[in-house]
């Protein structure tokens, strides 16, 4: 199940091995760690690597660590935040985890027209200024890729405008995660976010605090790219399945 660490980064190797272990049930909930010096045996760490590896399992609320005791794995499911996707979103091997992405794929569809609603009800003047800013990038730029990057940086701006913390701290995550597989997505989401006049009307509805409208065009938007996007992942995850 373990195997020696070969990489330079030991804490992050450690850490990144242990995290896989317990996600995929290897390692299950409720059950206790291996002591340090069988965990350092079975790894070939240092002391210092394995506690490091250890406290970020800890922060990231993997396990829970008793002084003295046994160090308790839990279940991520129960305990781990928006944080975990990104760590998940691609395995040991570098391939993207389908379920994770059709996840993240998903939770960015329910999320975004409430931000948008939001937005429209509670940004300033000068939010409203960065989205038109934007939707003039997106018009400029050349390629897919290019416009998802001004497309993710104009619902941040949405998200800066909802001025609700909780779904700033999930965009976040979120972000750092989708960044790492969208280029694989760019033909999937060139109708999304090559329709400029769509992010100019979402735009246009928070400058005039039109929560109702903002929030329509918002899910009319995503809609379109989120139901190839799923499917995607989906006929993926069946090429997968044994």
């Amino acid at each position: 199940m373990l195997k020696p660490i070969e990489r330079k980064s030991l804490a992050d190797s450690v850490y990144e091995q242990l995290r896989d272990a317990i996600v995929a049930g290897d390692l299950p909930a409720g059950s206790s760690l291996p002591s340090e010096r069988a965990l350092r045996a079975q790894l070939g760490v240092n002391r210092g690597a394995l506690r490091e590896a250890l406290k970020r399992l800890e922060e990231a609320r993997l396990v829970r660590i008793r002084h003295g005791g046994a160090t308790e794995v839990l279940d991520y499911r129960q305990h781990a935040g928006t944080s975990l996707l990104e760590d998940l979103l691609v395995g040991p091997d570098g391939a993207v985890r389908t379920r994770v992405a059709r996840s993240v794929i998903e939770m960015r569809a329910a999320l975004a027209p409430d931000i948008a609603r939001l937005a429209a009800r509670r940004a300033d003047a000068d939010c409203v200024e960065r989205l038109h800013e934007l939707t003039a990038q997106l018009a400029e730029v050349d390629g897919v890729l290019a416009q998802q990057r001004v497309a993710l940086d104009f619902w941040g701006a949405l998200v800066d405008g909802s001025d609700n913390l909780a779904y700033r701290l999930a965009y976040n995550s979120l972000r750092e995660g989708y960044l790492r597989f969208m280029h694989l997505l760019s033909p999937v989401l060139a109708g999304e976010v090559s329709d400029v006049p769509a992010y100019e009307a979402i735009a246009r509805a928070v400058g005039r605090g039109d929560e109702d409208v903002a929030e329509s065009l918002s899910r009319e938007l995503l809609s379109r790219g989120t139901e190839t996007m799923s499917a995607l992942m989906e006929s993926l995850e069946r090429e997968e399945s044994p």
